[in-house]
C-alpha cells in the first residue's frame, strides 16, 4: 500500500473551495485503491501576509521540500500587490524547486459548450509544454529614475540548457501521443532569445525522426488556436507565450474552469506542484459557484506524477461522465450547480466505479 505526503496551499479567493473538492475526489479514489494520502494544509497566502508581513514563514521552503507533491489553489488578492503574491511565492517556487515543465492540457469534453462552431467532443485535444523557470519571466532588470523620466528594463533570459530540456520533454510527450509537435517562436522579431530557441528545437528534433516537427510564430499560433485548434497535438513554448496561449486553449475548450496544470520537476529532486490555471478569481470568491473541475483535474495530474495512474484515470472518467451527462454544471458551463455539488457528483461517480 503506497502512502503520499501532500502539502496543500489552498491560498486565496476561490482557491480553498476548489482545492477541497480536489482533495475529496482523491480521497474517494483512495477508498478504491487503498492508497493513503496525508494532507498537510498550510495557511499561506494573502491573509497570512496581512497578519505576518510574509507570504510564507522563514522555514516555508524547507517545509515544502519534505513533501511528495504540492497541491496549490490560487494566490492573489486585490489588496495585496502581485509583487508579493506572485513574485515571492508562485514564481520563486517554480524556480527554487526547478519545476521547469509547466504542463497544461486542453481537451473538449462531451457536454461542454464550445464557443467554436462545429467542434466535436474530443476533436480539440492538445497539451502545451511551457518553459517555467526562465524566459520572459526571469527576474532580471530594474527601474531607474522613478517618476519622469523613468527607465524600466525587463530582460528575457534564454539558456541553451533551459530551451533544450523543455523541448526534449515535449518531444518525449509527442512520441507517446500523436507524434506531432509544434514549437512556438517569434524569431523574426526577437532575434537573440527566440533564435536560440529555434536553433535548439531543430537540433533536438533530429533525435526524434518519428515525430512530425513544425515551428509557428506566436501570432499565427494565436489565430490557429481559434481557427483550427484540432490540428495541435503537443505544443512547446516559452514562459510568456505558453502562459498566454493556454488561456486561449482553455477558452476554446469551454472554460478556464476546466484548465488544469502541473509544474513538474522531472528529476524528482524537489516536489512538483499542481494547480488550476484560473487563479483566485476575486470577482466570484465566496459565492460558491466556482468550477472545481480544473482543480480536480490538476489532482489527477498529481496522481499521474505520483504513479497512481489507476486513481488518476478514475478521476478523469468521473469528470467525463459528470460533464457528458450534465449531472452538475457550474454557471461557467451554463449550469446552476454549486462548487460543492460538483464535488459531490464526482465523488458519487467514483464511489460507484
Amino acid at each position: 500500500m503506497s502512502k503520499h505526503q501532500i502539502a496543500v496551499i489552498a491560498g486565496d479567493g476561490i482557491g480553498p473551495d476548489v482545492i477541497e473538492q480536489a482533495i475529496r475526489a482523491i480521497d474517494a479514489t483512495a477508498k478504491k485503491t487503498g492508497t493513503q494520502y496525508e494532507w498537510n494544509r498550510l495557511p499561506w497566502g494573502s491573509e497570512f501576509y496581512k497578519k505576518t508581513g510574509h507570504i510564507l514563514p522563514a522555514d516555508g521552503w524547507e517545509t515544502l521540500k519534505k513533501h511528495d507533491a504540492i497541491l496549490f489553489g490560487a494566490i492573489g488578492s486585490p489588496d495585496v500587490p502581485d509583487s508579493v503574491t506572485v513574485h515571492e511565492l508562485l514564481l520563486p517556487m517554480r524556480r527554487r524547486f526547478d519545476q521547469y515543465v509547466n504542463l497544461r492540457p486542453a481537451y473538449l469534453f462531451a457536454g461542454v459548450p464550445c464557443p467554436l462552431k462545429d467542434k466535436a467532443p474530443g476533436s480539440i485535444d492538445m497539451v502545451v509544454y511551457r518553459e517555467n523557470t526562465e524566459g520572459e519571466y526571469a527576474p532580471v532588470g530594474g527601474r531607474l529614475y522613478e517618476g519622469a523620466p523613468e527607465i524600466a528594463i525587463q530582460t528575457a533570459v534564454f539558456t541553451r540548457r533551459g530551451c533544450e530540456r523543455i523541448i526534449r520533454a515535449a518531444f518525449e510527450a509527442a512520441r507517446q501521443r500523436r507524434k506531432n509537435l509544434t514549437s512556438i517562436t517569434k524569431s523574426n522579431a526577437l532575434v537573440y532569445g527566440m533564435v536560440l530557441w529555434d536553433t535548439v528545437a531543430k537540433e533536438v528534433a533530429q533525435d526524434y525522426p518519428d515525430v512530425k516537427f513544425s515551428s509557428l510564430l506566436v501570432d499565427a499560433a494565436a489565430m490557429d488556436f481559434v481557427r483550427q485548434p484540432e490540428k495541435f497535438d503537443v505544443v512547446v513554448a516559452s514562459n510568456l507565450f505558453g502562459d498566454i496561449l493556454t488561456d486561449l486553449s482553455a477558452m476554446v475548450t469551454g472554460s478556464v474552469g476546466l484548465a488544469s496544470s502541473a509544474n513538474i520537476n522531472p528529476t524528482r529532486e524537489f516536489p512538483s506542484m499542481f494547480e488550476p490555471v484560473h487563479g483566485s478569481a476575486p470577482d466570484i470568491a465566496g459565492k460558491g459557484i466556482a468550477n472545481p473541475l480544473a482543480a480536480i483535474l490538476s489532482g489527477a495530474l498529481m496522481l499521474d506524477h505520483l504513479k497512481e495512474t489507476a486513481a488518476a484515470e478514475m478521476i478523469r472518467q468521473a469528470v467525463k461522465r459528470v460533464l457528458a451527462e450534465k449531472i452538475a454544471l457550474t454557471p461557467d458551463l451554463k449550469g446552476n450547480a454549486t462548487t460543492s455539488q460538483v464535488g459531490d457528483a464526482i465523488v458519487d461517480v467514483i464511489s460507484r466505479m
